[in-house]
């Protein structure tokens, strides 16, 4: 088996949302995404997609392009983005009756010998204002890692988190996050979310405290997905 990652899908069915905002590459890259992952990907592979997944604010409206996702080759662990508005409670998830998506939420789940945990994170690459909605999101992201990590504890796999947001602040120091994940052992972190010139100067990457760590920003990638395992 095989694991690799791919953040930032941001697919559309409803073709309401053209992401070339961030730059001509952005083109059609629905397409570029499928074609690499069909060629790239087996039946017995992972897959890793650590949020944005689909442009949907509905659950019903997410359904075409979950079901898209769920007839690719390989499993897939899917987790939270900040614009995953469709994102609902793991029973509705779980109900939709996808194949082949599992869905990352207060959990963690083990394949071979890597065991998958994490959580959507929160944006700490910029001043946020000093409210209290902030700071609660904030701790309920870390009371929620600290739950899927817990999970973890009987495995003896590679742990690898999957998060949105990246774990460093501004000054490319780790945050909350990363420290957490320090402290559990993980052994690699992956996340997305840094989109365009400006997003990708934020990038950090490479073993940093002992953790391996990769972005996967599908433009990052220039859309093709990354082995990290």
């Amino acid at each position: 088996m095989k694991i690799f990652a791919i953040a930032d899908l941001h697919f559309d069915s409803k073709n309401e949302k053209p992401m070339n905002i961030f730059g001509d590459n952005w083109i059609n890259h629905e397409k570029k995404i499928i074609d690499d992952w069909v060629k790239t990907v087996s039946c017995e592979d992972l897959v890793l997609v650590p949020g944005d997944i689909s442009w949907a604010t509905k659950l019903d409206e997410a359904v075409e392009d979950l079901e898209k996702i769920d007839g690719l080759p390989g499993t897939k662990i899917i987790g939270k983005g900040n614009h995953d508005y469709w994102w609902a409670t793991a029973s509705k998830l779980d109900g939709l009756g996808l194949k082949t998506i599992k869905f990352l939420k207060n959990n963690s789940y083990e394949f071979d010998d890597a065991v998958i945990c994490g959580t959507r994170g929160w944006d700490t690459l910029k001043d946020h204002q000093e409210d209290i909605s902030n700071e609660k999101i904030y701790m309920r992201e870390i009371n929620r890692l600290k739950i899927s990590l817990d999970a973890t504890k009987k495995s003896k796999g590679v742990k690898i988190v999957m998060l949105h947001f990246p774990p460093f602040d501004s000054n490319g120091i780790p945050n909350d996050f990363f420290n957490m994940i320090k402290e559990y052992g993980a052994e690699m972190c992956i996340y997305g979310h840094l989109h365009g010139e400006e997003g990708h100067k934020n990038v950090r990457e490479g073993i940093i405290n002992d953790v391996s760590v990769h972005c996967v920003s599908s433009d990052y990638l220039r859309f093709k997905l990354k082995k990290i395992m």
